[in-house]
Parts: structure tokens; C-alpha cells; sequence
């Protein structure tokens, strides 16, 4: 129990997982690139908000933590959609009372950044990890003033994000370690709307808001203070894309056009997209997560994914909590709690990347098609009679953590394949409602 524990990163996971550990009795040191965030302002433009649901929750509150978060959580209770003509319709995420809920990036990472100091675990602030002695398991760490330090733990864990330095010298160092990085074609731009008079909320709070356009989307978030923060998920190439639009005319006439209403609640939309960066989109899978008895990735530097799910954090909390649930098991024997992790999260964490790309397509165009909207009616129609039997997708993900998203995965192809075949038929918009078409699709159901 004697453990000395490094954590190479004091983002989300880096900072819950030192929470986990000190309630276990080990000495934790974080080293953190970055300065304090808490003593410093928030770059605009960089801290698209977080979607935190029922699996990021239940890790949360397993450490007491989610009682220190709520108090800057909004609760979304489902999708507002704006479509091209102006009309909007409201979607329901799941049954009454299942909701999601709006977390501001920066805001979630200092509270959790303060629970981990308060629990012992200490933050070493501008420390960049240049190299590994795994013989000796030392990290040499570069700090701000540009000298370096040896720094010796027998339990290390890389929670440095998608593009994990730790990692890095543990694949440079390793033979036969798999690496797979792959961007998609969009990028992303984060814009905002303001708060109205009085700090009043310009849209309903409650929801999140999406302007689906087929090729490309906006979503919008709401914040405590009553403004959203927006997201232009929008291709790099192409006719519209990030490149096609260079004139301020060009911006200005794409926005009226697409977003009309979105845009007359930002009247400085266009120095926005201007100035706020354009960032990229990447999915990182890699393999093996762990070494012997001493080294781990964890959170994003183990299995990097699109936002489009809403699931990258939550995925990353999840994995501190079946950490915490081997501990109880395994006790002491890091040796078999990690390969144990391992065999339990290298399959969900390449099942979620893949769900998250899967719900691209349907966040970005397929929420506002008519089809789509029955078939989503359809199926909460077959949920609320056989509960057990058929659980949207989205709700498996959202608001089932006892479901592994790999069994999340198998469940959602299995079933979209059936109602597939279901929205085949010419006389489906007449019949749907009708116990013949609930009995078809669970006798399907059953036979896959």
C-alpha cells in the first residue's frame, strides 16, 4: 500500500483518478505541462463544454466528488433541433427525468484539480515529460525554467490527453506497441452566444441545441452565467468549409443563411470566427494500455475519440472507476489489476470511438428527416412496452452504465439493422403503431 504514484497529467481523468488513489492511502504527485488554470483566465475559444451523464456521474459520486460539480452543471433534457426553415422541434433524450448534463471544460477540471490537492495528492505545475529510464521507472520532467528533474514512482500512469508525451516514450521504447491515429475531415469552431438582459438565457436552457445541415452542424450549450457555448462542426475542405469561406461577406452571408437565428444572437459573429482557432478532430487507438505492474494509460491518452457522443470524459471517469473496482478486488496486486483493466476497457474504449463516429451522421444530418423522427418514435414505442428487451442506443450509452458500450455497440447494429428493414416498408408510416409491428420487431429481436 506503499505505493509511490505518479499521474503524468492534471486534466479530468488525471485529476479524479488522484482523487481514487489517496482514498486508498497511496502518495500521488501529478506533473502537469500547464500552468494552474486556476490562476488563469480561460482561453476563449478553447473549452468546448462537456456533456456529463450517467456513467461520468456514477464515477464521480463513488468519491463524493459530484456534490462539489452540480452547482455548475446545467441539466439538458434532450435535443432542441433548428431546422432551415426557422421551425424548431424538441426531442426527448430518454424517459422523463433521464437527462445529460452541460459542464463547462475549465470550470470541471479546477474543481477537480482542488479535490485532488484537498484529498493529499500533490500538482507539479509546469513540468513537461521529455524521456523515461523505464530500468529505473524515472521520468525526467523539463520544468519552466528550463532545468530537469529525475522523478522515481513504482506506479505511473499517463493521463497527458490524446497526444500523451508518456505515451510516446512508452511506444519509442517498446517493441511491438500498436499505434493508430486517424483525423476525420471536419474540424471545429467555438463561438458564443451571449447572455441577454440581466443574465437571461436567449434560448431554453434545458436543452441541447442543434442546427443540423447535413454536411456539417452547429450545437449550442448552456452556461450558468446565460450564455451558450456553440460548436461549428465544419469541414476543412470543400464548398462550404473552413476554406471556402475567406471574405467577410462570404462569413457573414453563410451564417444568415444557415443559422439565422443563432446568428441574431451574436453580433460580433464574425470577429468570432475570425479570431477563435480552428481545431482538428482525432481518434487515437492504441495497444498494449499497460506494463508489468507499473505503467498504465488511462483517459484519452489510452483511447482519444470524436465528441460527437458526448462520451470522451465520461468514457475517461468510467475507466477510474473499474480501476477503483479492481482495487477492491485485486488489492495490492497491480500485476493482475492492470491486465485485468486492460482486457475490460481496450474493448469499450474501441466500441465508444466507434459509436462516436456513427452518431456523427446522425447529429449532423439525420435528426432533422422525417424517416428518422418516426423510426425514433417506433422504438420508443417497442422501449416502453418491453423495456428489457429494447433500449434505444443512445439511451444504452447515456443512461445505462451497468452496459459495456462493446455490448452498447453489438446491441445498437443489431437493432438498427432491424429497423432498417422495419422503415422498408411502404406501408410503415400507416402500421406503426399497430401490436403487429411491436410483435415483428421483437420476433426479430430475438432470432439475431
Amino acid at each position: 500500500m506503499s505505493k509511490r504514484v505518479i499521474i503524468v497529467g492534471a486534466g479530468l481523468v488525471g485529476s479524479l483518478l488522484a482523487i481514487y488513489l489517496r482514498r486508498r492511502g497511496y502518495e500521488v504527485n501529478i506533473y502537469e505541462r500547464r500552468g494552474d488554470m486556476r490562476q488563469q483566465s480561460l482561453v476563449a475559444g478553447r473549452s468546448i463544454n462537456l456533456a456529463l451523464s450517467d456513467r461520468g456521474i456514477r464515477a464521480l459520486e463513488e468519491v463524493g466528488a459530484m456534490d462539489h460539480i452540480r452547482p455548475i452543471a446545467i441539466p439538458m433534457h434532450g435535443r432542441q433541433i433548428h431546422q432551415p426553415d426557422g421551425k424548431e422541434v424538441y426531442q426527448p433524450y430518454g424517459k422523463t427525468g433521464q437527462y445529460i448534463n452541460s459542464v463547462s471544460r475549465g470550470e470541471l477540471n479546477k474543481t477537480l484539480m482542488t479535490l485532488a490537492e484537498q484529498s493529499g495528492a500533490r500538482i507539479h505545475f509546469q513540468y513537461r515529460c521529455l524521456q523515461v529510464d523505464w530500468s529505473a521507472n524515472q521520468f525526467v520532467f523539463e520544468k519552466s525554467d528550463g532545468s530537469e528533474v529525475r522523478v522515481a514512482g513504482d506506479l505511473v500512469f499517463a493521463a497527458d490527453g490524446a497526444f500523451s508525451a508518456a505515451r510516446l516514450q512508452y511506444q519509442l521504447q517498446h517493441d511491438r506497441f500498436q499505434y493508430q491515429q486517424s483525423y476525420i475531415d471536419f474540424g471545429y469552431k467555438e463561438l458564443t452566444i451571449p447572455a441577454g438582459a440581466n443574465g437571461q438565457f436567449q434560448m431554453e436552457p434545458n436543452a441541447l441545441h442543434i442546427w443540423p445541415r447535413k454536411n456539417y452542424m452547429l450545437i449550442a450549450l448552456p452556461n450558468p452565467d446565460g450564455s451558450f457555448t456553440c460548436t461549428l462542426f465544419f469541414p476543412f475542405e470543400g464548398d462550404p468549409s473552413f476554406s471556402s469561406l475567406q471574405s467577410d461577406e462570404q462569413i457573414l452571408n453563410f451564417f444568415h443563411a444557415q443559422f439565422s437565428d443563432a446568428t441574431a444572437l451574436m453580433p460580433d459573429i464574425l470577429s468570432q470566427y475570425r479570431n477563435n482557432p480552428t481545431a482538428s478532430l482525432v481518434t487515437v487507438k492504441c495497444y498494449p494500455w499497460v506494463l508489468e505492474d507499473r505503467f498504465a494509460l488511462i483517459g484519452d491518452a489510452a483511447h482519444a475519440i470524436v465528441p460527437f457522443f458526448g462520451q470522451g470524459m465520461n468514457c475517461g471517469f468510467e475507466d477510474c472507476f473499474v480501476l477503483n473496482t479492481l482495487m477492491e478486488k485485486h488489492g495490492s496486486d497491480w500485476k493482475a489489476l492492470l491486465q485485468e483493466y486492460q482486457s475490460l476497457r481496450k474493448p469499450d474504449g474501441d466500441a465508444i470511438a466507434e459509436l462516436a463516429l456513427n452518431n456523427f451522421l446522425e447529429m449532423r444530418d439525420r435528426v432533422a428527416n422525417p424517416r428518422f423522427l418516426l423510426q425514433k418514435k417506433i422504438e420508443a414505442k417497442i422501449h416502453s412496452q418491453y423495456p428489457d428487451q429494447w433500449v434505444p442506443a443512445y439511451a444504452q450509452v447515456t443512461f445505462s452504465p451497468h452496459i459495456r458500450y462493446s455490448e452498447a455497440l453489438v446491441n445498437s447494429l443489431k437493432q438498427e439493422a432491424i429497423m432498417q428493414q422495419l422503415m422498408a416498408r411502404p406501408d410503415i408510416e400507416s402500421v406503426w403503431e399497430s401490436p403487429e409491428v411491436e410483435a415483428w420487431v421483437i420476433d426479430k429481436l430475438h432470432k439475431r
